[in-house]
């Protein structure tokens, strides 16, 4: 059995190795629950200390407001997978300008979430040798597998996705038994659809099995 520290090491040396050109574009993607920020975290934290110019953005800066987000209404699982995130913004705005021949300007964040505004000026500029670590749900739907150079795919049992989520959103989403009955009807409703769809474990460059945290498996790379 590996532990966290080893598999977050072999990573950093695939990922710093890359030597593309132009900024590396790596998607955590996963089902919600899955444990994909503090992954992405961790591993941009290993490539820092390497003194590799590595940034984390955060998923919750890439909403679509909140017209767009619930106009299927807020329980729908469609609506979520469909409308949650503004991809053709993460598209547009930041993985096509650090891509091949890109200015390298991109976005940190297009959305606030707490006052539904969008956002145009927030703004960096990334090292040509940087690594950018973005993690989300639903990071290969569409066309949007193109425009990642790695996608690293955490795989977690349903059961086990939805008891984190339950105990990290419990206080927002009203108490635990109203976040269980969202998160089977609306949140992991909707990555079931993407799993169905998408196959995205299939079309990741690498899986890691991600049951046990401490203990995540590289299943494929």
């Amino acid at each position: 059995m590996t532990d966290r520290a080893a598999v977050l090491e072999h990573l950093a040396d695939r990922l710093a190795s890359a030597g593309l050109g132009h900024p590396l574009r790596v998607g955590i993607d996963g089902v919600c629950g899955s444990g994909k920020s503090t992954f992405a975290r961790d591993l941009t934290g290993v490539l820092v200390a390497r003194g590799v110019p590595a940034v984390q953005l955060d998923s919750d800066g890439f909403h679509s407001v909140r017209a767009i987000r619930y106009r299927q209404g807020r329980g729908s699982a469609r609506g979520y997978y469909e409308d949650a995130y503004d991809f053709a913004a993460l598209a547009d705005r930041v993985l096509r300008p650090l891509g091949p021949g890109g200015s390298r300007l991109y976005a940190t964040r297009v959305h606030d979430l707490a006052t539904d505004e969008t956002l145009d000026d927030e703004l960096a500029k990334a090292e040509p040798d940087a690594v950018v670590v973005f993690d989300g749900t639903f990071l290969q739907r569409g066309g949007m597998r193109a425009l990642w150079d790695e996608v690293v795919f955490l795989e977690v049992d349903p059961a086990v996705a939805v008891l984190r989520g339950v105990e990290r959103d419990a206080t927002s989403l009203g108490g635990p038994e109203a976040a269980r009955a969202a998160y089977e009807s609306r949140y992991m409703a909707a990555c079931d659809i993407y799993l169905r769809e998408e196959r995205p474990a299939e079309r990741a460059s690498i899986v890691i099995a991600h049951d046990d945290p401490d203990f995540p498996v590289l299943v494929r790379e």
